[in-house]
């Protein structure tokens, strides 16, 4: 029998192909507004930060796999941060917006680190693909299909296989088992992963009772579907998805 990989029907299905977190350093709230909407309705977890110091506090505090960040903030300079940033954060993803069409910025942008430079105005389904290719690299090393033993995940169609069969999953289901095929063989807490999956409102959760009930059934799913359990619990902390 054939699974179908569906989503339920109150979920967009235009979210990301690969959903993940993002920070948006813009001062300008107007733009900063629009890029929220259009990167959530995409799927991404979206944060934002509106001045030099709130953005330096966020990424001192949280994890981000991809900042999109504008050079010209109240309070300090875009490149800064992004200086400061990559000498603990290398892997994480940086792409430079600003409206200064200066070669000399963005030189200086990707020597600092930077992965790419949009200057505006720009589409935000532009900005929207770059990131998506941006993580895909970054994470996947550009694959068009994700492997994990007998798991195949084809992001650009929102298909995820076991054994070659389409099986079922709801959006947070999506969402961690990508998080733990990007991080695999790393102990993932319980704390990161709530991070990961629902951004600054984490902060807020009494309990992370919850993440067992998502991981649950999506460890059924694939067992069900003739896939090997992947996912080990380190009790006391919390999980690691474990594979050659």
């Amino acid at each position: 029998m054939k699974l179908i990989f569906s989503f339920s029907t109150e979920l967009d299905f235009t979210f990301a192909a690969l959903p993940m977190k993002i920070l948006i350093i813009e001062d300008e709230k107007s733009l900063l507004d629009s890029i929220v909407e259009y990167l959530s309705n995409e799927g991404f977890v979206c944060e934002t930060a509106a001045d030099f110091f709130s953005a330096e506090e966020k990424i001192q505090v949280y994890q981000y796999d991809c900042i999109v960040a504008d050079i010209t903030l109240p309070g300090g300079s875009g490149l800064t941060l992004i200086k400061d940033f990559k000498k603990e954060n290398s892997e994480t993803g940086v792409i430079i917006i600003s409206a200064k069409n200066s070669l000399d910025d963005k030189i200086i942008g990707l020597e600092l680190g930077a992965d790419d430079y949009l200057t505006k105005p720009f589409h935000l389904s532009e900005l929207n693909a770059r990131i998506k290719s941006l993580i895909r690299r970054r994470n996947f090393k550009g694959e068009n299909e994700i492997v994990a033993g007998e798991i195949k995940i084809i992001p650009e169609k929102l298909e995820v296989l076991i054994k070659e069969e389409q099986i079922s999953l709801t959006r947070k289901e999506y969402d961690l088992l990508l998080f733990f095929i990007a991080n695999k063989n790393r102990v993932l807490t319980k704390e990161a992963i709530a991070e990961h999956l629902w951004g600054e409102q984490s902060d807020a959760m009494d309990s992370f009772d919850f993440i067992y009930t998502h991981l649950k059934n999506l460890r059924k799913k694939i067992i069900d579907a003739g896939g090997e359990d992947y996912v080990k619990t380190i009790y006391g902390i919390g999980y690691k998805f474990m594979i050659a």
